[in-house]
């Protein structure tokens, strides 16, 4: 299934009583994107990630910063057909729910905002 990776990735952050969940959160209230994000396997979604936009090249990229100081590239593909990753050897796993691009890459998982491709329109 093709998709589109949403221009809008404001989403409310909750306020978190450790100092990097508290770093985040005032670079969100600043005009940061955020996402929800469960850094390594077996941890929980919160909404402790940061998204910045850039080009490399040709390539439109989406930095992904962790509130522990990490953070993961991802390519955004030109045919609508979602993320790969921009540098690394993890594999990229995505899957599509509701309007929501799940996307897991080395025991870490993100939510993005999407919607799917209208193929009949050509979009």
């Amino acid at each position: 299934m093709s998709l589109r990776i949403s221009s809008a990735l404001g989403i409310a952050l909750v306020a978190s009583a450790c100092s990097q969940g508290e770093e985040v959160q005032a670079q969100a209230e600043a005009g940061a994107d955020t996402i929800e994000c469960a850094i390594g396997p077996g941890s929980d979604f919160g909404p402790d990630c940061l998204v910045e936009r850039t080009t490399d090249g040709d390539a439109q990229v989406l930095v992904v910063r962790h509130a522990n100081g990490g953070f993961r590239r991802f390519e955004q593909l030109p045919d609508g057909a979602g993320l790969a990753a921009f540098d690394g050897a993890d594999p990229v796993a995505q899957s599509l729910e509701d309007e929501t691009l799940v996307v897991e890459v080395g025991g870490d998982r993100y939510r993005f905002p999407a919607r799917p491709k209208d193929n009949a329109a050509g979009e």
